[in-house]
């Protein structure tokens, strides 16, 4: 029987960063237990992009505190070989005519009052830009300079190496099969290596967090969605140079943004494949699905017709009915504190996310409350749905 302070279920992007943050702040005797390998799971097949503009605006504060640390990384985590391979490219999305015109209004509103440079461009400039795309369509254009796109490998391996040069253990291969309680306390995790001791054990288990039901018979709102991702080689290169690009006005809400130096990674920030199961293994991708996603591209960068695809890959995403993380203790379960139901955020939100948490579980004060993200809200019936409805631009 081993004996630790705090338990850490999962060492992706979250719970890598929970684990540094805890370090950081004086926990002693912390343990992180991953059933694989460090960032091998759904953070190794994230999009990496880097944003503040959502219309939930906890997202958006959580988010202006990830991008300060993604901004100068290898300080923020002490560690001159550490890198978030960010490219600060700047960030554009546009909406047509309508009710997504009027959301993307408020939400640049709101993100000004915040104090996050953002502009409304005109369709030249926005050109100017992103000379490859057409804007004639477009009703309104908001611009996040600060933003851009990152290596989510990178950053939670970083963060895990920087969280066991503070004392943090870390256990690879290890999967966790229930929380041990007495009278209802947490007292540690059986696991099959054995057990072990904790007063305290935060999951950051992502698309496996339906253990949390089995374990303790609290419902755990979240499904494992399965989104096709393509990477398109056109005509004209999708450089470095070029911004992030959401656009409001297809079907999907697909997002873009260079890979390679010179090909699109498009993607839809819509619903995609409901899993039965958590699985994180590569799934078909039909020609018909091919086509709908790089015809959406080609709909709004017109050289990209003449596209072929280059790769494609899937990546899976915990979601939650509306599209927003829980975050925080379950009461009915002391000791212990849960993190899940991202829904596409975890990336863009992982620096600040993990130093709330951190904090939540030492007692200390929180950059940011806790309690929008809290699990009651689904009884409650106090979602946080963004303006832009049900998707991954809450």
């Amino acid at each position: 029987m081993a004996s630790f302070d705090i338990i850490v279920i999962g060492a992706g992007v979250i719970g890598s960063s929970v684990a540094f943050h805890l370090a950081e702040l004086g926990a002693q005797r912390v343990l992180v237990l991953e059933r694989g390998r460090i960032a091998e799971g759904t953070t190794a097949q994230s999009s990496g992009i880097l944003r503040t503009h959502y219309s939930v605006p906890q997202n958006v504060d959580l988010a202006r505190r990830s991008w300060r640390a993604f901004e100068r990384f290898s300080e923020y985590v002490g560690d001159d070989e550490a890198s978030a391979g960010l490219v600060r490219c700047g960030y554009l999305i546009a909406a047509p005519e309508g009710e997504r015109c009027a959301a993307l209004s408020a939400s640049l509103d709101a993100q000004a009052a915040m104090g996050i440079p953002v502009q409304r461009l005109s369709a030249q400039d926005a050109q100017a830009l992103l000379p490859i795309a057409r804007f004639d369509d477009a009703a309104l254009i908001g611009h996040e300079p600060e933003a851009g796109f990152a290596d989510a490998h990178l950053v939670a391996t970083s963060f895990a190496r920087s969280a066991r040069r503070r004392g943090v253990r870390f256990i690879e291969g290890v999967t966790v099969q229930g929380l041990r309680r007495e009278a209802g306390q947490v007292i540690g995790v059986a696991t099959d290596e054995g057990d072990f001791d904790a007063p305290l054990v935060i999951s950051a288990q992502n698309i496996w967090a339906t253990d949390i039901e089995r374990w303790t018979g609290i419902a755990t709102p979240v499904v494992a969605e399965r989104h096709k991702v393509l990477a398109l080689q056109g005509p004209l290169g999708y450089t470095r140079a070029m911004p992030v690009f959401k656009d409001l006005a297809s079907p999907g809400m697909i997002y873009c943004r260079s890979y390679g130096g010179s090909q699109m990674l498009v993607s839809e920030g819509t619903a995609g494949e409901v899993l039965t199961s958590a699985d994180t293994e590569q799934g078909a991708i039909s020609d018909d699905d091919l086509l709908q996603i790089a015809g959406q591209a080609a709909e709004r960068f017109p050289s990209f017709v003449e596209a072929g695809v280059a790769s494609s890959w899937t990546g899976v995403y915990d979601v939650t009915p509306d599209w927003n993380p829980v975050l925080g203790r379950l009461p009915e379960v002391p000791g212990l504190i849960v993190a899940y139901g991202f829904s596409g955020h975890g990336f863009k939100l992982s620096p600040a996310v993990g130093r709330v948490l951190a904090q939540e579980a030492l007692g200390l004060p929180t950059d940011v409350s806790l309690a929008p993200y809290a699990l009651e809200r689904f009884r409650s019936g106090q979602l946080l749905v963004g303006r832009y409805g049900r998707g991954a631009v809450s």
